[in-house]
């Protein structure tokens, strides 16, 4: 018998109401069509002296600062009583009170019209609120619960949907600042899907609060996907995470005016796009819910020390991303693959797309992937107006650690029988996720070698963790019935172009390192005029010229710099990208393999030996 997981969620609530002060907030939204909330915060039982409040500058779930403190205006402060409170400004970011009773009241404006998983967008569709970016905090209160009210807009019919324990009336509580901060609301008039899954003795709903333009079908459709996701990552774990309240729930906004995101939490995840259900065909939607859910236990569960206690002062530090995110990230695709939402095809093709991208890069001349994920300040959402050389000094975390998750997985599948990056993740729960234990680098590496032996997870951390070297996939993708086609027959010049409204051909991006287009001195802005004698006004045109020249020729190109014709050599060189294609003869085996890995219910038996392709 499955026991009932409401009546120690009630204890708790009990427990929380009746022995321990809460700050309490209250939210109005008369003036939404401006994009503005009122708010209204209350401190009881404060000691006496100086009391702080502030604004955050970070969010759970982010890395880089994002100054929340610059929409909030119109600032007043009192006590108990009602008694105007004077208040100083040590910083941009925080309000020094003095004078008060015990009791202290803030209320003020906040403008918002962003909505994604780290801003707040307030206007007449919707309160789309990230708390962090939404309610000033008291530092010295970070263990006091919180309850907050929203005054709802009952005209426009919205509804709330959040990972807060629900109070009723419109209010919420949270059992401490750390999980309210990390508890996203959404107020609209969305529509709700919902289905259960037990996890061991304990059943738990999982539920989507679909804010969209589309139907009620699209609705159903989607929400049968979502259980396929979230069953299929059930199984790499053996279990669910323990979602304290007994629900998940996903707050999707499919909308033209959001900006596209994701943004995972504890017991729910923030999902905004403007790519409606109806014309998702690649299922980029499907694949952020895919990545954001698998963090209800990596990152959320298994959580990398670093990130803890989560600093909403300072940018945030981690040198684990690569596992964290990049991990996570392999598994986007890998779960759609094997609960048939995605092709074998459409996956692999995916793989060979982030292939080029990591093991292309220039970056990692620079940076490992410990080094390249504290850099996420400067590249998770993070604003700056100065150009960045990103393409020469930077691969992102999600994808390198992704790559990073490939080799191992085809390491582990090709070594020895019967290992997998599956039960090296289950293990890995086991030992950290459910026991709330934070992990470090170094627990990742002795724990992969009790998995694997000392051989394999030396190797891999030496080489690919602590170093920037690049795995040989050859070995694994072969038996799996893959294997990496070579493009070093065709030309390649290092640079990305884009064609303007006069059909031009400009470099959009700074030029890779090394390559023949970097060598000659071409960079970005350049325009392209000619090959030789060849000129080209499409993409497709550029690309038939560069397909009739081979590497190692040398050709005169003409382009325009501010204006100004001018001509370079260039030695045209190999084309470093390469393919992941299947076997026209795989082996019995292979197709076995493959069958394993990517969940294909029907593998094809042949008795015809594999063969070596020619790279």
């Amino acid at each position: 018998m499955k026991f009932s997981i409401v009546t120690f969620i009630l204890l708790s609530i009990s427990q929380i109401l009746n022995a321990q002060v809460q700050n309490e907030y209250v939210v109005s939204f008369e003036n939404a069509v401006h994009h503005e909330a009122q708010i209204k915060a209350t401190f009881p039982n404060i000691q006496p002296g100086t009391f702080s409040v502030r604004m955050s500058r970070t969010s759970p779930g982010r890395y880089a600062l994002h100054e929340f403190a610059k929409n909030v205006y119109d600032v007043k402060v009192t006590d108990g009583s009602g008694n105007e409170l004077l208040y100083t400004r040590p910083n941009l970011h925080q309000w020094d009170i003095t004078g008060h009773d015990g009791t202290v009241i803030v209320t003020y404006t906040l403008f918002g019209d962003r909505a994604d998983g780290t801003y707040s967008q307030i206007d007449e569709t919707h309160a789309h609120l990230n708390i962090p970016a939404t309610f000033m905090y008291a530092p010295m209160l970070r263990e006091r619960p919180v309850k907050v009210t929203f005054n709802n807009r009952q005209d426009l019919n919205w509804k709330i949907a959040t990972q807060l324990i629900i109070l009723g009336g419109d209010s919420f509580l949270a059992p401490n600042l750390d999980y309210f901060m990390d508890s996203p609301v959404e107020l609209s008039n969305h529509t709700i899907r919902s289905f259960n899954v037990t996890s061991g003795n304990a059943e738990y709903e999982i539920k989507l609060a679909l804010h969209h333009e589309g139907t009620e079908e699209e609705a159903d459709q989607y929400i049968a996907q979502i259980e396929q996701v979230v069953l299929e990552q059930q199984k790499i774990f053996g279990d669910l995470p323990n979602f304290e309240y007994g629900e998940y729930v996903f707050l999707a906004c499919y909308l033209p005016h959001v900006s596209g995101d994701g943004m995972e939490h504890r017991n729910s995840t923030v999902l905004t796009s403007t790519t409606a259900l109806a014309n998702d065909t690649t299922y980029r939607n499907l694949g952020t819910v895919s990545h954001e859910f698998f963090h209800a236990w990596n990152i959320e569960r298994i959580r990398p020390g670093s990130l803890e206690p989560f600093d909403y002062e300072e940018a945030n530090l981690s040198g684990e991303l690569w596992f964290g995110e990049g991990f996570t990230s392999y598994y986007d695709d890998l779960v759609l693959c094997r609960a048939g939402i995605i092709t074998p095809e459409t996956f692999i093709q995916n793989l060979t797309r982030t292939y080029n991208y990591v093991w292309n890069s220039p970056a990692l001349a620079y940076y490992n992937p410990i080094e390249m994920s504290k850099k996420a300040p400067f590249y998770d959402a993070a604003t700056s107006i100065d150009a960045m050389n990103r393409t020469n000094t930077f691969v992102s975390y999600y994808s390198y650690g992704s790559m990073l998750a490939l080799a191992l997985d085809l390491s582990l599948r090709s070594d020895k029988d019967e290992l997998t990056l599956d039960d090296y993740m289950k293990l890995l729960w086991t030992k950290y996720g459910k026991t709330n234990t934070f992990y470090t680098i170094e627990n990742l590496y002795l724990t992969l070698r009790e998995y694997a032996g000392e051989t394999l997870a030396d190797n891999f951390f030496e080489n690919y963790i602590y170093d920037s070297k690049v795995p040989n996939l050859k070995k694994g993708l072969n038996s799996m019935a893959y294997f990496l086609k070579s493009n070093a027959k065709k030309a390649y010049m290092g640079l990305a172009l884009k064609f303007n409204d006069q059909d031009m051909a400009v470099i959009t991006d700074y030029v890779k390192k090394n390559s023949p287009a970097y060598k000659a001195g071409l960079t970005k802005g350049d325009v392209l005029l000619a090959i030789g004698n060849q000129t080209f006004s499409t993409q497709e045109q550029y690309e038939a010229v560069l397909a009739g020249l081979k590497p190692g020729k040398e050709v005169m190109v003409t382009y325009l710099r501010r204006g100004e014709e001018k001509k370079a050599e260039v030695r045209l060189a190999e084309n470093p990208t390469k393919e992941i294609v299947p076997y026209t003869k795989p082996t019995e085996k292979a197709l076995l393999n493959r069958a394993k890995w990517l969940n294909i219910v029907e593998a094809e038996e042949t008795e015809v030996p594999q063969e070596e392709e020619k790279n």
